[in-house]
């Protein structure tokens, strides 16, 4: 797989699925399944079985990871998914917003 444009902790907003449109911030990545996963999105119903800590058992909600090609990364001042590049600034390569130039590393 190419580099990825999506990285832990960076805020995204899912573009695709039931979570279309919800922001969230990457808790994961992983890149071998190419996919991530994301606070609040893509939540399933988990069972939980019973034992001395939970005795009654139960549901809980998960997040599930979803595919890194239905996550943007979003740009807070644009309000929407951007697309990045990849600027040499020294010796080191930053990733920018093609819509606003801002700095997202």
């Amino acid at each position: 797989m190419s580099v990825a444009r999506i990285k832990k902790n960076d805020i995204v907003i899912a573009i695709a699925g039931d979570s279309a449109g919800k922001t969230g911030k990457v808790l994961r990545v992983l890149p071998k399944k190419g996919k991530a996963v994301v606070q609040g999105l893509n939540m399933v119903k988990k069972a939980i079985r019973r034992s001395q800590t939970v005795p009654n058992g139960g549901f809980a909600d998960r997040e599930a990871p979803i595919g890194l090609s239905n996550l943007m990364p979003y740009d807070p001042d644009k309000k929407k998914g951007v697309r990045i590049r990849r600027v040499q600034e020294g010796d080191k390569t930053v990733r920018k917003s093609k819509a606003s130039g801002k700095n997202l590393d």
